[in-house]
Parts: C-alpha cells; structure tokens; sequence
C-alpha cells in the first residue's frame, strides 16, 4: 500500500510541474497563437540567474526561490518586446519559426558565456527531504510544488476573473480584434500575458532546479516537449485543458512506470505517447478543446 501511495504522489507532483509549464504555454497561445517554444530556454535562464547570484554571494534560499520567478518574468516580456512583437502580424509559421530561433539562440548564447557543462546547484537541496503523513513517508519536494501548483492555479483564475486585465485577457483570447476596437492597448495584454507565463515557469524552475541538483544550456528543450503534449491533450487555447492535460500525462508516465515490468521500463515514452495519440483520435480537439468546422481545403 505504502509503494502506491508514493507512486500516487509521484504522479500528482510530476503532474503539477506539466500543469504549471502548460499553462505558461496555454496563456500565449490563447492569445497570439503563438506555441512558445523557446518557453523551455526560459526557465534553463532563470536557472543560470540563480547560478550567478550564487557567485555574487546570496547563497539564503530564499534568493534561489525569488531570483528564478523574477528573472523568467523579465525575460519571457524582454522577449516579447525583441522577438515577437515585430512578427505578430506575420503567418503563424514565421511567429513558431521565431520561437525556435529564440531557443536555438539562447542555448549557444548560456554555453558561450557560461559552459556546455551542467553546473551544480546544491543551493535548493534543503527542499528535497522526507516528511512522514501516518505511517506514509513522502517527499517534500513533491508535496510543495503541488501545494506550489495549486496556489499558481487559483492566483491565475482570480486573476482572469476578477481584474480588469485579466477580463481583457480572456476577451484578447475570443476576439483579439473586438478589444482593440474597444480601445484596450494591445501590447499592455500581450506583455502581461507573456509575464504571467515567465513567472509561471519561474515557479516551475524553482522545483526544476531543486530535483536536478543542477543546470545545463540544453534543458529547456526537454522541458518543453511534455508541456506541449499536455496542451495538446488538453485542448490548445484551453487553459484548463492545460492544466488537465499536464495532470493527467503525469498520471499516464508514473501509471505506465508502475504497471510495466523492469526490462520493459524503457518504452515507457513510447507508449506514452501512444496513448495520447489514442486519446486525439477519440478527441482530435483535446479532452476541452472546441471543436471547429475547417470546412473543405482547396487546393
């Protein structure tokens, strides 16, 4: 019983950590459709401000919490502002092709100007020890980025909810065109959206860095992929569905774990996979995804 409540836990926690990285993808899509994929170099930045504010001495854990949800919040806009504002009005392909340039970019610029090694980062350890619930022995790691998961969440749909922003967000993702006609400043919802996604994936690094133990230039790629499975599952522009999508591809990663035999651990992605393509045939919008009527293509 106790290894199934631990696997239960594993999966709860990995599904918080795709949760919180989906939505970051979810709130830019929702509004520029727009896939992020320099998202993951995002939060691989955010790791290295905490490496260089360990070298300019603030070693206090608190530094190595505050440090990556600041930092990725500066970036995600600063690139906003320099990357995908000149090409907002451009095909989508040329706004997804600037993403990947974004990302390929920032990965040779972290291993120029620090190393192409990972570096350590023991500054965050302290979060990983072991609590006992009854005769139950869980990670504390995973306990708090769960309960880190759900404040995130419920700070996010207050906020969309109840704050002139937030209501102009959730219009800007119906109708971009009709909130600009009502005299709502684009570029002030599009940077603040692109700001709730950094500080997002800054709550996502701060968990990252503390399992890894460490940092690498080329982390972020990884990171990105089964977020954007997650929005896929979900239902892309469904902010909901993101965070579904990441919860329920965590319990698909840990079920599949748990159920297959050792030798047979390796096809676990692959199988993964599998079964999210099983789902999009079921539901090729995703589980909350709208469906829409393309018509016919001409050709």
């Amino acid at each position: 019983m106790e290894y199934f409540v631990q696997q239960f836990v594993n999966a709860v926690a990995f599904g918080a950590e795709y949760a919180l990285l989906a939505l970051g993808l979810a709130v830019i899509y929702s509004i520029m459709r727009l896939m992020n994929f320099a998202h993951g170099e995002v939060i691989s930045t955010a790791g290295y401000a905490v490496l260089l504010a360990m070298s300019l001495g603030f070693t206090s854990p608190w530094i190595a919490v505050l440090v990556p949800i600041v930092a990725a919040g500066v970036i995600s806009v600063i690139l906003e502002r320099v990357a995908f504002r000149p090409v907002r009005n451009a095909p989508a392909t040329t706004g997804m092709l600037t993403a990947f340039g974004v990302s390929i970019m920032m990965q040779n610029l972290l291993q120029l100007m620090v190393s192409a090694r990972p570096q350590a980062m023991p500054l965050l350890n302290g979060l990983s020890t072991t609590w006992y619930l009854g005769p139950y022995a869980v990670s504390s790691l995973q306990i708090l980025e769960l309960v880190a998961a759900i404040l995130c969440i419920g700070a996010l749909v207050l906020f969309l909810n109840h704050s002139n922003l937030g209501i102009a967000m959730r219009a800007a993702s119906r109708d971009f065109a009709t909130v600009r006609l009502m005299g709502i400043r684009a570029n002030r919802v599009i940077a603040i959206a692109f700001a709730i996604s950094g500080i997002l994936a800054g709550v996502a690094t701060v968990f990252i860095l503390a399992r890894r133990g460490g940092v690498a230039p080329d982390m972020g790629f990884v990171l990105v992929l089964k977020p954007f499975v997650a929005c896929v599952i979900g239902g892309f522009g469904s902010l909901a569905g993101a965070a579904v999508g990441g919860m329920l591809l965590g319990f698909i990663e840990v079920g599949l774990l748990v159920a297959l035999p050792q030798e047979y651990g390796g096809l676990k992605d692959a199988l993964t996979y599998a079964i999210v393509i099983a789902i999009l045939v079921y539901r090729p919008e995703g589980l909350l995804g709208s469906r829409r009527e393309l018509g016919d293509k001409e050709f």
